[in-house]
């Protein structure tokens, strides 16, 4: 791994990826950066979220549109809502055994696995509910 120079905007993006539990993109910790009055450009922000990724500080987590950022470094899975493209942890615990079960059964050398659920988040769905519910102006 490359040495890099512990600079004060790789020290305020990491922590605004670790102050924030709702796996914001690149472009919402650079909004949010910019916000609280830290002057800090967007390629800036894109680039030190690249280093810390590379060196295993934060997951970026590789979703439709733009890739999130995650402070929890050990193997999980997520959810994705598709209605408002929220990204939470699962609730399940990494199923290792999985990498040995498509080792033994393709000769592939399985070095981990990523999914990612996908379906509405019970805010979408219990907005949704509403919109639909018995009040609702039928078209």
């Amino acid at each position: 791994m490359k040495q890099r120079r512990e600079t004060r905007q790789r020290q305020i993006i990491l922590e605004a990826v670790r102050g924030n539990c709702n796996h914001p993109s690149a472009d919402q910790i650079y909004l949010e950066l910019r916000a609280s009055g830290d002057k800090i450009s967007r390629g800036t922000v894109f680039r030190n979220l690249n280093c810390l990724s590379d060196d295993g500080e934060i997951n970026r987590v590789k979703v439709p549109g733009a890739d999130r950022y995650d402070c929890r470094l050990e193997r999980h899975y997520h959810l994705i809502c598709t209605s408002c493209d929220a990204v939470m942890d699962a609730p399940l615990d990494y199923q290792a055994e999985l990498d040995q079960k498509i080792a033994d059964a393709t000769g592939f050398s399985i070095t981990r696995h990523l999914t990612v659920f996908e379906g509405i988040c019970l805010c979408c769905k219990g907005a949704s509910k509403k919109a639909e519910g018995p009040h609702s102006e039928k078209k």
